[in-house]
């Protein structure tokens, strides 16, 4: 259906398995295509420039702010993420559903552009379980891991501001769970309007 993308905003803190659950839905519902942001970090061990992400300087950044180019950016944790606003527009523009893994202060700025987007948290099982998960990357110093134990705290309370919220206690379960999102919203009246006619000659038979 051209024209009709929607666009799925995933968030949560970090530890809940977004980067995972995004994979998963990707895997599941080839339809969807992963919205891949620019960042100044430097990439982990086990990601893929131009895939998980696009890895640029921070001039180079800069630059791209100072155009314009981003529906929305953040620096979180002494790197930069964002989101190219051209890449969007392409995609809703050829009818592609697209799938973002954003914090909440992205997805706020992304709203405000595209206020049709679909929200949906991801929360830990609980606080310890978060912890534990954290501690199990081995990629932190405590230092930033009290950061983003502290972050988690805050984001949790901006979760009643979504759509949906979905807890991640077993990853099969929550990506079933999201596939459900994906394909109720996909059936909306609004986004299927262009096969209204053939209801309308089904109600005259």
């Amino acid at each position: 259906m051209g024209g009709n993308g929607l666009l799925f905003i995933i968030s949560g803190p970090s530890g809940t398995g977004k980067s995972t659950l995004c994979k998963e839905l990707i895997r599941c519902c080839p339809e969807v295509r992963f919205s891949v942001s620019y960042t100044t970090r430097p990439p982990r061990k086990d990601e893929i420039a131009g895939k998980d992400y696009i890895f640029v300087s921070s001039e180079a950044f800069k630059a791209m702010i100072e155009q314009g180019e981003f529906a929305e950016w953040a620096e979180v944790y002494g790197h930069c993420y964002g989101t190219p606003r051209a890449a969007i527009e392409q995609a809703l523009k050829e009818g592609q559903d697209l799938l973002f893994d954003i914090d909440c202060q992205g997805t706020r700025q992304l709203q405000q552009c595209y206020p049709q987007g679909i929200t949906i948290f991801v929360l830990p099982p609980s606080l310890s379980e978060l912890q534990r998960r954290l501690q199990g990357r081995k990629t932190d110093s405590s230092e930033v891991m009290q950061s983003r134990l502290s972050k988690a705290h805050r984001e949790i309370s901006q979760a009643i501001g979504y759509d949906y919220i979905v807890v991640n206690a077993a990853l099969a379960d929550t990506v079933s769970v999201i596939q459900s999102i994906v394909t109720a919203e996909k059936h909306r009246r609004q986004y299927v309007l262009e096969h209204l006619s053939l209801v309308k000659d089904l109600l005259k038979a």
